[in-house]
């Protein structure tokens, strides 16, 4: 099974990151666990700050991919063109955010690709990419 996690903007800096909201944990670590976890799921891996970047890269991974790990960070709650690519694409896409983002501000609480995702997981920190995994991996 080939799995790949999409990171969007500011992800990379998780660790250093709002630590009281995103942890303390840089994702390059929580990935080798998950790697390590589920030795044999293919896990890759993306990020980008650019919206652009992260459509070419579930354009392109979504004929081959099994599965979708998508946290697009604020691109959530404003890109239409994120919606788009993924509908377009067979792959399934689980929306995943660190936070609980119903508990935060209001702007947070619409995302505008969970209409075209297979299922969102949030608030569970980290703990919420293995679930979504978990699910792809049940399906």
């Amino acid at each position: 099974m080939k799995i790949l996690i999409v990171n969007g903007p500011n992800i990379n800096l998780l660790g250093r990151r709002e630590p009281g909201i995103y942890g303390s944990v840089p994702f390059e670590d929580y990935l080798e666990q998950l790697r390590a976890r589920y030795a044999d799921v293919q896990i890759d891996y993306y990020q980008s700050n650019v919206e652009g970047f992260l459509i070419d890269c579930i354009q392109q991974a979504g004929f081959e991919a099994d599965g979708i790990i998508l946290n697009a960070g604020a691109y959530t709650h404003t890109s239409i063109a994120l919606q788009d690519a993924i509908r377009a694409v067979p792959a399934p896409v689980v929306e995943v955010h660190i936070s609980n983002v119903h508990a935060r501000e209001e702007y947070r609480h619409r995302s505008m690709i969970s209409s075209a995702c297979r299922g969102v997981i949030c608030g569970f920190g980290l703990d919420s990419y293995r679930l979504a995994l978990e699910a792809l991996i049940a399906r």
